[in-house]
């Protein structure tokens, strides 16, 4: 009875006309910037935080959250269409919706990510409403050897995204990392591998990374190939977004266990949408029953990453407003938005401020709801992209990404590490090695070295500390698993590849 108690008085402040104004503008703008390539969430509520300063804390709050899972929403449409991550949380959906998109699937590719980005925010939301106190409780008892198996489970899970060779795979890793380790190093505050740049000391850019390897490496591999006039006008048309039966059938269960480890995983301090998405598109390919499905375009592949981002999205503000532990920069700046107003969030946060706390979440529902709506009418306006002759196109792509890149850092260096990242992705392409597990290991490598250097810190050098520990024991035998069933399910296919060849 306090439950409902609390959310309808939850559902009375987000349905103000003031809160339903801000939400609608911040859904609004997150999903433009979103689609915009580069420019990013952080640095879209960094530019509008100061417009908050003259809003209540909860209107501010609600305004900001629509900008954040609005631009995951948004960034969805540049990675399906020009093969260009909007944000990192939406690289891995380039694998297979970019493919939908040359096959005239664009609409249909759009249509069903919003579908799994409304479910998978949708679940994320009952989770922070029903289980804010108990995930957050478990979120503190995750220490340096838990996240230090997360990771590497993560990484050992990387070799499954890879199309083709797994030691291509995990060579993609490993550069990942080298490129990771670039920078100061933040427990002895040395430089590694900066070669006395300054621009460097603070490591390579994400976005950078991001979009040179999946975005302009995607445009020099078109330059020659692509024909817009080729495309079949009837493709972009409003009726084209209509899913047939055997999309739906197979969108349903990915979009559940995606939902599911976006939840979890949003909860978690340093991890996030973007890992959550790239583990969960892992996880689908591994369990698939035609694996080879996946990088052509299989609607699980933009389905299980899609409904895992939104709902970390969702749940990464349970540590925030729970226990006052920002899991990223985003984060950090709702917590800044909080603190300005002379709100001190923590435990206390719920019973201090329940109109504050009730009053944001329900306006997860109202924002996503608008989302929604938003989204579907504009699908055939994005689509219609494609019909943009290519000449005029990917020179206005080619400015976007570096007029993002630049307004990360305002530093011309990290564009001329957008182009550097693009010949490097140019090459992966011609060479046939995998951009996502580059990717992959660029974000955890990092994360998992501070870990590691933590755990063993507090074990005194003891590596046992990563096997004592009940959590850091199971994911580590997770990982174990893992590990052995990807190289028995190479052995055998392997095995049949060497039986068809004698056969034939």
């Amino acid at each position: 009875m306090e439950l409902l108690n609390n959310l309808g008085m939850g559902l009375g402040v987000a349905l103000s006309a003031t809160n339903v104004f801000y939400c609608f503008l911040g859904a609004l703008l997150g999903t433009l910037v979103g689609v915009i390539p580069g420019i990013g969430v952080l640095t879209a509520i960094s530019m509008l935080f100061p417009l908050t300063f003259t809003l209540g804390p909860t209107t501010a709050l609600i305004m900001l959250g629509g900008i954040w899972y609005g631009t995951t929403y948004g960034g969805s449409t540049a990675s399906i269409l020009l093969n260009i991550p909007g944000t990192p949380a939406n690289a891995v959906t380039c694998l297979d919706g970019y493919p939908m998109a040359q096959q005239g699937r664009g609409g249909v590719a759009l249509f069903m990510t919003t579908v799994a980005s409304f479910f998978g925010a949708s679940v994320g939301v009952i989770l922070l409403m029903l289980f804010s106190p108990v995930i957050a409780g478990y979120a503190l008892k995750f220490g340096s050897a838990e996240y230090f198996s997360l990771m590497l489970m993560g990484l050992v899970a990387a070799s499954t995204i890879s199309e083709g060779s797994a030691v291509k795979g995990l060579a993609m890793v490993a550069l990942g990392i080298c490129f990771g380790l670039v920078g100061m190093d933040t427990q002895s505050a040395s430089a590694r591998f900066t070669f006395g740049s300054l621009g460097l000391l603070d490591g390579i850019s994400l976005i950078a990374l991001a979009m040179g390897v999946f975005g302009v490496a995607e445009v020099i591999m078109s330059i020659r190939r692509v024909n817009a006039t080729a495309i079949d006008r009837e493709s972009v048309s409003l009726r084209a977004i209509k899913p047939t039966r055997d999309d739906m059938r197979r969108s349903w269960f990915p979009m559940i266990r995606g939902a599911s480890m976006g939840s979890f995983f949003g909860t978690l301090p340093g991890t996030g949408p973007s890992i959550a998405a790239f583990l969960s598109y892992a996880v689908e390919k591994r369990i698939a029953k035609e694996p080879e499905r996946f990088g052509k375009g299989a609607i699980e592949g933009i389905m299980a990453p899609e409904a895992a981002n939104n709902a970390a999205d969702q749940t990464a503000f349970i540590p925030t407003l729970s226990l006052g532990v920002p899991g990223s920069a985003t984060m950090a700046l709702m917590l800044g938005a909080l603190m300005i107003h002379g709100i001190a969030p923590g435990p206390t946060l719920i019973t201090s401020q329940p109109e504050l706390f009730w009053g944001l979440i329900m306006s997860f529902w109202v924002g996503n709801v608008i989302l929604l709506i938003l989204n579907i009418p504009l699908i055939g306006i994005w689509v219609r992209m494609l019909l943009i002759p290519y000449h005029i196109l990917f020179p206005a792509v080619l400015l976007f990404i570096c007029i993002g890149a630049y307004s990360t850092t305002f530093n011309a260096l990290t564009v001329w590490q957008v182009f550097f990242f693009g010949a490097v992705g140019y090459a992966m392409r011609i060479f046939g090695f995998p951009g996502a597990p580059l990717l992959l290991g660029f974000v955890l490598g990092p994360l998992m070295e501070e870990h590691f250097r933590r755990a063993m810190v507090l074990s005194r050098g003891s590596f046992a500390t990563f096997f004592e520990r009940p959590v850091s024991g199971t994911i580590m035998a997770i990982t174990g698993a893992i590990l052995i069933w990807g190289v028995w399910t190479s052995y055998k296919l392997s095995k049949r590849r060497e039986v068809y060849a004698q056969d034939v």
